[in-house]
């Protein structure tokens, strides 16, 4: 049997993550013309989007965590890859705006590559390091970002509708890899029956109470991710509307956004974490969230933007952190339910983040307003990554540091890989 390795998922991430940046600089566009040109009336329906995909990820991500506990982590990134290839098919000839909502249902029931690749991490890793791999996460994504992005708004010049056909390509592609190469990583011997109680959304958040580190940290995660989501929603809109950004200055910028994830969260991660420790770590990146999040929104020139991305990519270390700390709390045959639970909290932002974000962003640009202030979605995504981190402190204060391993019955060591 092959052994597993970080190297294998990486490149699996990477890929996907590709495809997704493709689409990203196109999409709010394309819906705009499906719109009859309205950007207030766009950018709600790209928030509405985004809601539903996140509402699909919230039903079934906890299925897709047990499932993985169950049979395997393979099998489910395997089925994650296929449905999201077809679906990004399915968008590159959606005539009408209703079947871009059938494709947000599809790409929402197979979009488990998260929960899954962060299982597949933490079964392969030994805990002192698994703050340092899953950085390879936000690694990947800021790969995939650097050249997606780019790469899409390029195509995007070319037809709004060829960034989907090649995402297509690249995430098929991604699926046939992972069949032909990607080894499983969870031993049958911590392989755990599948239960409803858990797998559903509602019992899989009830379930961490059993992890104190977890539950403790379950506030923070959410508020988090609801302020990285505002961010997500509104950064085409927004970059064009305010600064009159084109679609492949739009891409140059997402790019960015990769390349400064993919150092730090790459490489930074692996120096600064055990350096600082987790929870101290958590608390500096989330400080430096909150004052990017002010600095988009306040920026007045378009090349601020390029500043402030630089410096703020330093929050990143916050998601490892955050990850590290929660798996170690987590026995190795619960670590699917427990991404699942997680994955769906974030869903549950992202049901509630876009429509909000884009909401404010078209009310506020609209000439209802009682004051124009487009970067107010930016605002709101600090003042709730403010409040993750006054929650994380409380947090701490109550929970004492978490053990350097946890203990399975039965358990053995499981092999990093190369």
């Amino acid at each position: 049997m092959r052994r597993p390795a970080l190297g294998f998922i990486f490149v699996t991430l990477v890929l996907d993550i590709l495809g997704i940046g493709l689409i990203i600089p196109i999409l709010p566009r394309l819906i705009e013309s499906l719109s009859g040109g309205n950007v207030s009336s766009a950018s709600q329906t790209f928030g509405w989007l985004a809601a539903l995909y996140s509402l699909m990820q919230f039903a079934f991500s906890p299925v897709l965590g047990s499932l993985s506990d169950r049979f395997g982590r393979r099998p489910v990134i395997l089925c994650s890859l296929l449905g999201s290839g077809l679906d990004y098919l399915l968008l590159a000839f959606a005539p009408t705006l209703p079947w871009f909502f059938l494709g947000r249902i599809v790409a929402g029931l197979t979009g488990a590559n998260i929960t899954a690749t962060s299982a597949y991490i933490a079964d392969i890793s030994p805990p002192e390091k698994r703050a340092q791999n899953f950085g390879l996460i936000g690694a990947a994504f800021g790969l995939g970002f650097i050249a997606g992005p780019a790469l899409g708004g390029l195509l995007g010049n070319v037809g709004l509708r060829v960034p989907f056909l090649v995402a297509a390509g690249l995430t098929l592609l991604n699926w046939l890899y992972g069949l032909l190469i990607l080894p499983e990583s969870l031993d049958r011997q911590h392989r755990r029956a599948f239960s409803w109680a858990r797998a559903n959304p509602v019992g899989s958040l009830v379930a961490l109470k059993r992890f104190p580190v977890v539950l403790g940290l379950t506030g923070t995660f959410f508020l988090l991710q609801l302020g990285h989501n505002s961010l997500v929603s509104i950064w085409v809109l927004y970059m064009a509307y305010r600064y009159g950004w084109t679609v492949g200055q739009t891409g140059l910028s997402l790019a960015i956004v990769g390349l400064t994830a993919g150092i730090v969260q790459g490489g930074l991660v692996r120096v600064i974490i055990p350096k600082l420790g987790e929870r101290r770590a958590i608390i500096v990146g989330l400080t430096i969230s909150v004052f990017g999040m002010m600095g988009y929104g306040l920026a007045t020139r378009g090349w601020m933007i390029y500043v402030i991305l630089a410096a703020a990519s330093l929050g990143g270390i916050a998601g490892p952190a955050a990850q590290g700390l929660i798996s170690r709390g987590v026995p190795l045959n619960e670590q699917g339910a427990v991404q699942g639970a997680l994955t769906s909290l974030a869903s549950v932002a992202g049901i509630i983040g876009p429509p909000v974000a884009t909401g404010l962003f078209g009310y506020f640009i609209s000439p209802r307003a009682p004051v124009h202030l487009p970067g107010v979605p930016f605002f709101l995504a600090a003042a709730l990554i403010f409040a993750a981190m006054l929650l994380a402190l409380r947090s701490f204060r109550r929970t004492p540091p978490v053990p350097d391993a946890p203990v399975v019955s039965g358990s053995r060591g499981v092999a990093t890989g190369g």
